[in-house]
Protein backbone atom coordinates (compact mmCIF):
# COMPACT_ATOMS: atom_id res chain seq x y z
CA UNK A 1 0.00 0.00 0.00
CA UNK A 2 2.90 2.51 1.06
CA UNK A 3 4.54 1.78 -2.22
CA UNK A 4 1.40 2.51 -4.11
CA UNK A 5 0.79 5.75 -2.39
CA UNK A 6 4.47 6.68 -3.03
CA UNK A 7 4.24 5.54 -7.07
CA UNK A 8 1.29 7.82 -6.93
CA UNK A 9 2.96 10.64 -5.26
CA UNK A 10 5.82 10.69 -7.50
CA UNK A 11 3.95 10.23 -10.84
CA UNK A 12 1.55 13.42 -9.62
CA UNK A 13 4.76 15.23 -8.95
CA UNK A 14 5.53 18.29 -11.67
CA UNK A 15 8.78 18.49 -13.04
CA UNK A 16 10.49 21.14 -15.17
CA UNK A 17 9.26 21.72 -19.02
CA UNK A 18 5.79 20.65 -17.47
CA UNK A 19 2.34 22.72 -17.83
CA UNK A 20 2.17 25.05 -14.58
CA UNK A 21 -0.48 26.61 -13.24
CA UNK A 22 -1.00 29.91 -15.01
CA UNK A 23 -0.08 31.83 -11.97
CA UNK A 24 3.10 29.94 -11.28
CA UNK A 25 3.80 30.85 -14.91
CA UNK A 26 3.33 34.62 -13.93
CA UNK A 27 5.36 34.35 -10.93
CA UNK A 28 8.31 32.22 -12.92
CA UNK A 29 8.11 35.04 -15.43
CA UNK A 30 9.02 37.49 -12.79
CA UNK A 31 12.03 35.52 -11.27
CA UNK A 32 13.22 34.85 -14.64
CA UNK A 33 13.10 38.86 -15.35
CA UNK A 34 14.36 39.17 -11.92
CA UNK A 35 17.51 36.64 -12.24
CA UNK A 36 18.79 38.35 -16.12
CA UNK A 37 17.98 41.71 -14.10
CA UNK A 38 20.37 40.50 -11.68
CA UNK A 39 23.24 39.15 -13.83
CA UNK A 40 23.24 42.21 -15.42
CA UNK A 41 23.66 44.18 -11.81
CA UNK A 42 26.67 42.70 -11.41
CA UNK A 43 28.04 42.75 -15.07
CA UNK A 44 27.61 46.62 -14.53
CA UNK A 45 29.05 46.43 -11.19
CA UNK A 46 32.47 44.82 -12.73
CA UNK A 47 32.46 46.81 -15.75
CA UNK A 48 32.91 49.90 -13.46
CA UNK A 49 34.46 49.20 -10.12
CA UNK A 50 37.99 49.09 -9.36
CA UNK A 51 37.92 47.55 -5.86
CA UNK A 52 39.35 44.32 -5.19
CA UNK A 53 36.75 42.86 -2.24
CA UNK A 54 34.17 44.24 -4.77
CA UNK A 55 34.97 42.78 -7.58
CA UNK A 56 35.25 39.19 -6.03
CA UNK A 57 32.01 40.05 -3.75
CA UNK A 58 30.45 40.89 -7.92
CA UNK A 59 32.12 37.99 -9.27
CA UNK A 60 31.35 35.24 -6.52
CA UNK A 61 27.53 36.38 -6.76
CA UNK A 62 27.68 36.59 -10.24
CA UNK A 63 27.97 32.78 -10.88
CA UNK A 64 25.03 32.12 -8.13
CA UNK A 65 22.48 34.81 -10.24
CA UNK A 66 23.77 32.78 -13.38
CA UNK A 67 22.62 29.37 -11.59
CA UNK A 68 19.52 30.31 -10.44
CA UNK A 69 18.50 32.12 -13.96
CA UNK A 70 19.66 28.94 -15.35
CA UNK A 71 17.32 26.97 -12.99
CA UNK A 72 14.21 29.24 -13.48
CA UNK A 73 14.70 28.58 -17.37
CA UNK A 74 14.01 24.76 -16.50
CA UNK A 75 11.02 25.94 -15.03
CA UNK A 76 9.68 28.58 -17.63
CA UNK A 77 9.22 27.73 -21.46
CA UNK A 78 10.82 30.93 -23.42
CA UNK A 79 7.62 31.49 -24.51
CA UNK A 80 6.76 32.52 -21.26
CA UNK A 81 9.64 34.97 -20.90
CA UNK A 82 8.42 38.92 -20.12
CA UNK A 83 8.55 40.33 -23.14
CA UNK A 84 10.48 43.51 -21.70
CA UNK A 85 13.90 41.23 -21.05
CA UNK A 86 15.92 44.61 -22.87
CA UNK A 87 14.15 46.88 -20.31
CA UNK A 88 14.84 44.50 -17.49
CA UNK A 89 18.66 44.20 -18.77
CA UNK A 90 19.34 47.84 -19.10
CA UNK A 91 17.74 48.51 -15.50
CA UNK A 92 19.91 45.65 -14.27
CA UNK A 93 22.95 46.65 -15.86
CA UNK A 94 22.38 50.54 -14.21
CA UNK A 95 21.61 49.41 -10.80
CA UNK A 96 24.89 48.15 -10.83
CA UNK A 97 26.98 50.32 -12.76
CA UNK A 98 25.58 53.78 -11.41
CA UNK A 99 26.38 52.82 -7.72
CA UNK A 100 29.82 51.40 -8.79
CA UNK A 101 30.78 54.80 -10.11
CA UNK A 102 30.34 55.80 -6.57
CA UNK A 103 32.10 53.38 -4.62
CA UNK A 104 31.50 50.00 -2.95
CA UNK A 105 29.14 51.49 -0.11
CA UNK A 106 27.12 52.45 -3.03
CA UNK A 107 27.35 49.51 -4.34
CA UNK A 108 26.60 47.28 -1.26
CA UNK A 109 23.67 49.37 0.09
CA UNK A 110 22.14 48.94 -3.92
CA UNK A 111 22.44 45.17 -3.43
CA UNK A 112 20.95 45.14 0.30
CA UNK A 113 18.23 46.73 -1.41
CA UNK A 114 17.47 44.63 -4.01
CA UNK A 115 17.98 41.53 -1.95
CA UNK A 116 15.32 42.74 0.61
CA UNK A 117 12.83 42.66 -1.82
CA UNK A 118 13.98 39.70 -3.59
CA UNK A 119 13.82 37.58 -0.34
CA UNK A 120 10.06 39.22 0.15
CA UNK A 121 9.58 37.89 -2.90
CA UNK A 122 10.70 34.59 -2.76
CA UNK A 123 9.12 34.00 0.37
CA UNK A 124 5.18 35.04 -1.11
CA UNK A 125 5.85 32.65 -3.90
CA UNK A 126 7.04 29.60 -1.55
CA UNK A 127 4.25 30.63 0.64
CA UNK A 128 1.38 30.45 -2.21
CA UNK A 129 3.75 26.97 -3.74
CA UNK A 130 3.12 25.15 0.02
CA UNK A 131 -0.73 24.84 -1.32
CA UNK A 132 0.51 22.29 -4.42
CA UNK A 133 2.50 19.56 -3.19
CA UNK A 134 2.57 18.62 -7.00
CA UNK A 135 4.93 21.30 -7.28
CA UNK A 136 7.56 20.79 -4.72
CA UNK A 137 10.33 20.28 -6.77
CA UNK A 138 9.97 24.00 -7.83
CA UNK A 139 8.95 24.76 -4.44
CA UNK A 140 12.33 23.29 -3.36
CA UNK A 141 14.57 25.41 -6.28
CA UNK A 142 12.84 28.34 -5.21
CA UNK A 143 13.91 27.97 -1.50
CA UNK A 144 17.29 27.09 -2.62
CA UNK A 145 17.25 30.05 -4.49
CA UNK A 146 15.79 32.61 -1.75
CA UNK A 147 18.43 31.31 0.36
CA UNK A 148 21.43 32.48 -1.61
CA UNK A 149 19.65 36.00 -1.93
CA UNK A 150 19.11 36.29 1.91
CA UNK A 151 23.05 35.73 1.96
CA UNK A 152 23.65 38.15 -0.60
CA UNK A 153 21.67 40.35 1.39
CA UNK A 154 23.78 39.59 4.50
CA UNK A 155 26.75 39.57 2.79
CA UNK A 156 25.96 43.22 1.45
CA UNK A 157 25.26 44.78 4.58
CA UNK A 158 27.77 43.14 6.34
CA UNK A 159 30.53 44.83 3.56
CA UNK A 160 28.53 47.74 3.75
CA UNK A 161 29.40 48.35 7.35
CA UNK A 162 27.36 50.59 9.71
CA UNK A 163 28.11 53.91 8.06
CA UNK A 164 25.33 56.20 8.20
CA UNK A 165 23.83 56.49 4.39
CA UNK A 166 23.24 60.12 3.09
CA UNK A 167 20.15 61.60 1.80
CA UNK A 168 21.50 60.69 -1.90
CA UNK A 169 21.97 56.90 -1.34
CA UNK A 170 18.76 56.80 0.86
CA UNK A 171 16.63 58.17 -1.93
CA UNK A 172 18.65 55.51 -4.47
CA UNK A 173 17.80 52.61 -2.14
CA UNK A 174 14.08 53.88 -2.16
CA UNK A 175 14.14 53.84 -6.13
CA UNK A 176 15.66 50.27 -6.76
CA UNK A 177 13.09 49.27 -4.46
CA UNK A 178 10.23 50.80 -5.53
CA UNK A 179 11.66 49.82 -9.07
CA UNK A 180 12.20 45.90 -7.97
CA UNK A 181 8.55 45.74 -6.99
CA UNK A 182 7.03 47.33 -10.07
CA UNK A 183 8.87 45.90 -12.32
CA UNK A 184 7.18 42.19 -10.92
CA UNK A 185 3.60 43.77 -11.24
CA UNK A 186 4.57 44.59 -14.95
CA UNK A 187 6.26 41.17 -15.40
CA UNK A 188 2.92 39.57 -14.02
CA UNK A 189 1.57 40.13 -17.55
CA UNK A 190 4.36 41.08 -20.05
Amino acid sequence: MLITATSELCASLKVPGQQLPPKVVADLRTDHAGEVGAVCIYKGVLMFARDAALRDFAQHHLATELNHLKRVKEWLPPEHFSRLLPVWKLAGFLTGALPALFGPRAVYATIESVETFVDLHYEEQVQDLKAHPELVLLLQTLQECQADEVAHRDEAAAARGSFNKGICLRIWCAMVSWGSRNAVVVCRHI
